[in-house]
């Protein structure tokens, strides 16, 4: 057994050390994080040592003159300078105070909609923490100019914040689609590098591109007559309405099986995972279909056949951007976040 109870371990996706308390089986361990236990795989912690001594240590800068970010105004920002037509991009100043140590701490992020395109849009715009609206917005962005969206706290971003808009033209074109849209989700991790990359570079900034180019319209074939299917008794939807005909999606599906069967102690574990497996693919599709962002499915810890399957099965869909295991308050282990891409 590599692990036995009292050993000092790392957690590897956060860095947070902890200690061993207890053993589960041979793949699984209790341990203790900051006075929170909870069970996990081996191959997820490690020994925490060799991270102790290859740690760098940053020497301390020679005094200078300190600029800030946020002594660059903003709020009131004019006509975009330079003309470069490269997309719409949502931007975040970071906003800096002093603590204690005399240290510089991030206390919140100034989020801007900027439009570099030579179009006009309106938009919808939903901010997020863990899947759960916080802020919402509807206006409109001209060509070339950027839009104050709003102000959130720093220490935010570990709760799952995300950003999804909704864009339509102010001025409607033949060939281009009815609305496009966008989705981001920032990781607290990444956030903090580009804000130490951003400092070193002198850049006042952290963007991300939304999109580069407004979709086209899907093709469409012309003069195709339908109203001998709706004669014969078919269901003929518009495709721009279609998403009104589906089943509401879930953003959570739990597919423990008492969840979905009353008569599961009667199925064999055959019956069990191939229901558990047609449910994962119904919400799936119904993701898919609504352009969901991202799908949480709850899978729980046991043997892990039937997360093996589902990660097997996301590997080789080509709507999926990426899909991440791992702790989660709410869940535990026993739980998988899908992210899309469309």
């Amino acid at each position: 057994m590599k692990y036995e109870v009292g050993d000092e371990i790392i957690v590897l996706h956060s860095n947070e050390e902890g200690r061993v308390i207890e053993i589960i089986n041979d793949k699984m361990v209790m341990i203790e994080v900051r006075g929170v236990k909870f069970p996990a795989y081996m191959d997820q912690i490690d020994f925490p040592y060799f991270n102790r001594f290859t740690k760098k240590t940053t020497p301390p800068p020679a005094p200078k003159a300190k600029v800030f970010v946020d002594q660059v105004p903003k709020e009131n920002k004019k006509q975009l300078e330079a003309k470069v037509n490269d997309g719409v991009w949502l931007s975040f100043i970071p906003k800096f105070t002093i603590d204690e140590f005399d240290d510089e701490m991030v206390d919140k992020l100034k989020v801007y909609l900027i439009n570099r395109t030579d179009r006009g849009y309106f938009f919808t715009y939903i901010q997020e923490y863990s899947g759960t609206p916080s802020f919402e917005l509807k206006n409109e962005v001209m060509p070339f100019q950027e839009f104050y969206l709003h102000d959130i706290p720093f220490d935010g971003l570990s709760d799952g914040a995300g950003f999804r808009f909704e864009f339509s033209l102010m001025k409607p074109e033949k060939h281009k689609a009815e609305f496009y849209e966008a989705h981001l989700k920032l990781r607290p991790k990444q956030v903090f590098q580009r804000i130490e990359a951003m400092k070193d570079k002198n850049e006042p900034t952290l963007p991300y591109q939304l999109f580069t180019e407004y979709p086209d319209k899907p093709w469409e074939p012309e003069g195709l007559e339908l109203s001998a299917l709706r004669a014969s008794g078919f269901k003929v939807y518009e495709a721009s309405k279609a998403r009104q005909h589906l089943d509401t999606p879930r953003s959570v599906v739990d597919l423990h099986i008492e969840k979905l069967s009353n008569d599961w102690e009667k199925m064999s574990n055959y019956e069990i995972l191939s229901l558990q497996l047609k449910e994962f693919e119904r919400w799936y599709d119904l993701a898919v279909a609504h352009h969901q962002h991202s799908l949480v499915i709850i899978h729980g810890v046991g043997t892990g056949r039937l997360r093996d399957e589902i990660h097997d099965l996301l590997k080789v869909r080509k709507e999926v951007k990426n899909f991440i295991n791992q702790y989660d308050a709410r869940f535990g282990y026993g739980a998988t976040e899908i992210f899309f891409k469309y």
